[in-house]
């Protein structure tokens, strides 16, 4: 049993010699918190039956994205604020996945809130509105204005489904877009060049082939880890073997570590695959607003080419929100960059912590480093005039990525991320046929 990050506040408050009526404050303040995070015994079980309840507490959140596409709308907005993000950690931490295979669950929904509470901050605190490219005010345009793409991406889409209200279906799109297509705050953020044909047909039978190809890629890689002690299970392990030799030690460790970012990609990629076909096949969405997600992420030849494009940018915006706009407030361009890397750290390690196991600074180490890794690529290439780029860079990146990222992956299986159940065991061939064979095999082989 994972603990709440609210049990901290049980201390006696008598107890740290403080003023009494700060101490008053301080208890009332965590008896606030207690009723948005309660305690892990008292949370409500997620079943069939509760499983409605968290989506009720976002309606807040949807009523503040309309309002963000409606005109002189600021100061309903910030009143809405407090009540939006009350109702997005209710739902996230008021309700809790039991099942030790169903715990990587509870990180997904503690992502979904960190993710939901900076659009919300964005969406209130942006006085103007969430302005689209072109736009003087939600929904009236510059005269013919001037078009603004992002990378790749086609600046001119045209929505589907026509019968839904422009209100209604802006408030949707808002809701759902991460990068920004098409939108004011996405300017500037690295579309990658579409890989699939533009048009409807052959753009659905390309995703469908993607679809099942990283379905089959992410069922064998989520097998691979599992086969792995520990590792594989729920209550978590350590890729760091400590009966093994320092050699096999660090190989296995690595290979587990590449077994879990192939995993992200491929995931990420069949999510993407998944909510494509829905939005072009069933909603009548353009294919030109659906760009890859990732830009071959292994073709990367230095840190700032990985993080800039080949990686996918879709929490670019939320980045920004926690650490990027407030650091660049502080100290100008270089608290930016600090900025989102500290957010991103803690980004990821805020919503881990969820799986129980305690706080981990693996993760914000990891992230807060590669301000100055930057900072040193920069520099290099003032020095020398020349960028880092080609093998060479390509080695640095993968010495940065295989080598100083192991410890935070190593923080996320101890939680138990490997023994998570991403694809069900019924709907997965590695598991059903794959793994059965092969161990049939070798025991055929062993017995000759």
């Amino acid at each position: 049993m994972h603990p709440s990050i609210t049990e901290e506040c049980v201390i006696p408050f008598n107890t740290l010699y403080l003023p009494q009526h700060l101490n008053r404050v301080l208890s009332v303040s965590c008896r606030a918190i207690h009723i948005l995070i309660p305690n892990l015994k008292d949370r409500i079980p997620i079943t069939w039956q509760t499983i409605p309840l968290p989506f009720l507490y976002h309606l807040p959140f949807f009523l503040l994205a309309y309002l963000a596409r409606r005109p002189d709308t600021y100061l309903i907005r910030l009143f809405l604020l407090p009540l939006t993000i009350g109702g997005v950690v209710a739902a996230a931490y008021r309700f809790v996945w039991t099942p030790p295979e169903f715990n990587v669950y509870n990180w997904g929904q503690c992502l979904l809130a960190a993710v939901t509470i900076a659009k919300s901050l964005q969406y209130a605190l942006t006085e103007e509105g969430m302005l689209k490219v072109g736009e003087l005010r939600p929904g009236e345009m510059k005269g013919k204005g001037k078009e603004v793409t992002n990378g790749h991406a086609d600046p001119i889409v045209h929505r589907g489904l026509s019968f839904v209200p422009p209100a209604v279906y802006d408030t949707i799109e808002l809701i759902h877009t991460l990068r920004g297509l098409q939108w004011k705050f996405g300017q500037g953020a690295y579309v990658p060049k579409p890989n699939r044909p533009q048009e409807r047909g052959p753009f659905l039978r390309a995703t469908v082939i993607s679809f099942i190809q990283n379905f089959l890629l992410l069922d064998y890689l989520e097998s691979m880890i599992k086969l792995f002690p520990g590792v594989g299970s729920p209550f978590g392990g350590s890729i760091f073997y400590p009966t093994l030799s320092p050699f096999l030690k660090y190989s296995v460790s690595t290979l587990i570590h590449v077994l879990t970012g192939s995993t992200i990609l491929a995931g990420f990629g069949m999510v993407y695959d998944l909510i494509t076909l829905i939005a072009v096949g069933c909603l009548d969405g353009s294919p030109a607003s659906w760009p890859p997600v990732v830009d071959n992420p292994w073709g990367a030849d230095s840190m700032h080419n990985l993080w800039s494009k080949r990686w996918h940018q879709l929490l670019r915006q939320t980045f920004l929100v926690y650490g990027g706009y407030p650091g660049k407030w502080l100290a100008g361009d270089l608290g930016l960059l600090f900025g989102i890397f500290t957010a991103s750290g803690l980004f990821h390690e805020c919503a881990m912590y969820s799986m129980g196991g305690g706080y981990d600074h693996a993760a914000p180490i990891f992230f807060a480093m590669q301000g100055p890794i930057l900072l040193l690529e920069r520099l290099w290439n003032k020095l020398t005039g020349r960028r880092v780029r080609g093998w060479p860079g390509r080695l640095w990146v993968y010495s940065i990525i295989f080598l100083t990222a192991q410890p935070m992956t190593d923080a996320w299986h101890r939680r138990g991320l490997g023994g998570g159940m991403v694809i069900p065991p019924i709907l997965s061939p590695t598991r059903m046929l794959f793994l059965p064979f092969a161990r049939h095999f070798l025991s055929v082989c062993l017995q000759r």
